[in-house]
């Protein structure tokens, strides 16, 4: 990390904090999430990693390399400066039809390149859904930590955020990640639209098991105050389907009427981000498995992981911290 400078703090959540540094040589700036070392270096971090590592494509946030602390496992990556589509959202309250379909368009195209990689993304929401700063919004897609690799076997644990959740991953059996990624899609394209969560009852949106009951049943309307177009209803209505089979694909998704109208020239086939540019990750394999197991390896003296972090403490204070440890007795 001697490479960086930390400019502020983005974000926190269970997997520690993450925070804006800037590299000291070119003055780029990255969002940077530290992760505890220790027993939060799961299998879900390493999947994040080597998934996510994996993918390069305007509509995902470009994963930079992985890096070890004292203390931390820290991830850098691109920094999407607009923050969270949800954020933009809930600003706005919904959004037009127009307005969500340039969002949703690029979603899709960032969905659609996962799943050529042979990667589903299982918690695809508008938290997980950044905008770069630009003044026509980027969508970038992130957090890769329950996505799927399919070149290993087709997923069976139920994952995801309930209100997103597609109804089959529900039944705990083997499901195609694919096509409940597309319901998820279809969640985010309704709240964008009509302000709320398709499948949250209205008069007691905090009822979880109501919520299920609803999604299982494939129990929605659109609020009778939103206008909504013939051709969005229908494209919503082939998305919220309970068999997984009859569901709309993704492909479809794509020639669908309302999915192409003003659609972007890069976002069409062959349009720029198909680029030839091969994603040659500055780290190889065996380097970033070889980080990860050692992140796994718990920190000796955790009382310093806070102070390392908020980047108050240098290495004086550490070595003297270290030393009044060692002479109280209490790590003997």
């Amino acid at each position: 990390m001697e490479r960086y400078e930390i400019v502020k703090d983005i974000g926190s959540g269970n997997f520690g904090v993450a925070r804006l540094v800037r590299d000291k040589l070119t003055r780029e700036l990255f969002a940077v999430k530290f992760i505890e070392r220790g027993q939060k270096i799961d299998e879900h971090v390493q999947r994040e990693i080597m998934n996510h590592r994996s993918l390069k494509h305007s509509n995902i946030v470009q994963f930079k390399e992985v890096l070890l602390t004292p203390t931390h496992l820290a991830i850098v990556m691109e920094y999407a400066a607009g923050g969270e589509l949800f954020g933009r959202i809930c600003n706005a309250g919904r959004f037009s039809e127009n307005e969500a379909r340039f969002f949703f368009q690029q979603l899709i195209s960032g969905v659609s390149y996962c799943h050529s990689m042979q990667i589903c993304h299982r918690d695809l929401k508008l938290e997980n859904t950044l905008l770069d700063g630009s003044t026509a919004p980027r969508v970038k897609i992130c957090d890769f930590g329950y996505s799927k690799s399919l070149l290993q076997s087709q997923p069976k644990s139920t994952v995801g955020t309930p209100a997103y959740i597609a109804p089959e991953v529900l039944s705990k059996k083997q499901y195609d990640g694919k096509i409940a990624d597309v319901w998820s899609c279809g969640v985010t394209l309704f709240v964008m639209i009509a302000g709320a969560y398709p499948f949250e009852d209205p008069d007691d949106p905090k009822n979880f098991r109501k919520t299920i009951n609803r999604i299982l049943a494939v129990h929605y309307s659109i609020p009778d105050h939103v206008q909504v177009s013939i051709e969005c209803r229908h494209l919503l209505s082939q998305i919220f389907v309970e068999n997984p089979e009859k569901r709309i694909t993704i492909a479809g998704i794509k020639s669908h009427p309302w999915f192409l109208k003003n659609l972007p020239m890069e976002l069409m086939e062959g349009g720029s981000w198909q680029s030839n540019d091969v994603n040659i990750p500055s780290q190889s394999t065996e380097e970033v498995l070889s980080i990860i197991q050692e992140a796994r390896k718990s920190v000796p003296y955790p009382n310093t992981v806070t102070h390392l972090i908020e980047g108050n403490m240098d290495l004086d204070d550490l070595d003297a911290e270290v030393e009044d440890v060692e002479t109280s007795g209490d790590f003997a």
